[in-house]
């Protein structure tokens, strides 16, 4: 689970590979992001960011609270991600504005091992 207050490059970048790891990976639930945002204009942007990075599995969603669904959401993050397993929280990252990058994008991808099924060795 992500929740984000605007849309970012490497917000996109995180959301297409969790896409493709939702895709590729049996036993991954569905990851969804959910904007913190009262923008107007919000719907429609998201509606062509999954058009245009064809996106299949992750699921976009809009909070019209700037403030965030919870109390305890940090004010000051702007992208906070939560990789949970029967809703106990196994990691959790937050980033201010300006603070995702490419490096953490692949850290939290890396992390999805510490919430998948462990994978049976083959014999």
């Amino acid at each position: 689970m992500i929740f984000a207050r605007e849309v970012s490059d490497n917000l996109t970048s995180l959301v297409k590979k969790l896409d493709k790891a939702a895709a590729d990976t049996k036993g991954m639930g569905t990851p969804f992001v959910v904007f913190c945002s009262d923008d107007e204009n919000l719907e429609a942007k998201l509606k062509e960011l999954a058009k245009k990075e064809k996106l299949t599995k992750v699921v976009l969603t809009i909070d019209p609270k700037k403030a965030g669904p919870y109390d305890n959401f940090d004010k000051d993050a702007d992208v906070a991600v939560m990789l949970y397993v029967s809703r106990k929280v196994k990691v959790n990252h937050t980033f201010k504005k300006g603070e995702l990058k490419d490096k953490d994008v692949d850290a939290v991808i890396k992390d999805l091992d510490k919430i998948l099924p462990e994978k049976k060795d083959k014999k």
